[in-house]
């Protein structure tokens, strides 16, 4: 599992910086630096704390950091399939705040 990935991943998508989401999450910036960098490996509670901050589910944050060599017993294809439906959800919920958000200034 590579969190570093998963973390560089939804804060794109969050469109957040380290500093915001170490905020957010109630952790250390350098905390994040780390497990970007590979250099840590976050706890079960950091993992919480992060999709929390980041407003994604946690099994979707952790489906963010599986590996090839994590999925034994999966085949490439239904992989595949699971992305397409979880990037269709994020697309999803993107438009869906959006429309709060619009809905509030209106």
């Amino acid at each position: 599992m590579d969190y570093g990935k998963a973390l560089r991943i939804a804060r794109a998508v969050a469109g957040m910086e380290q500093r915001q989401v170490a905020r957010a999450a109630g952790l250390d910036p350098s905390h994040i630096s780390l497990i970007e960098k590979g250099d840590r490996k976050p706890s079960v509670a950091a993992i919480g704390k992060l999709s929390r901050a980041l407003k994604i589910p946690e099994p979707l944050f952790s489906m963010l950091a599986t590996q090839s060599s994590d999925l034994q017993g999966i085949e490439e294809r239904e992989f595949q399939e699971i992305g397409v439906y979880l990037a269709k959800f994020l697309l999803r919920s993107e438009d869906t705040r959006e429309r709060v958000k619009r809905k509030r200034q209106s």
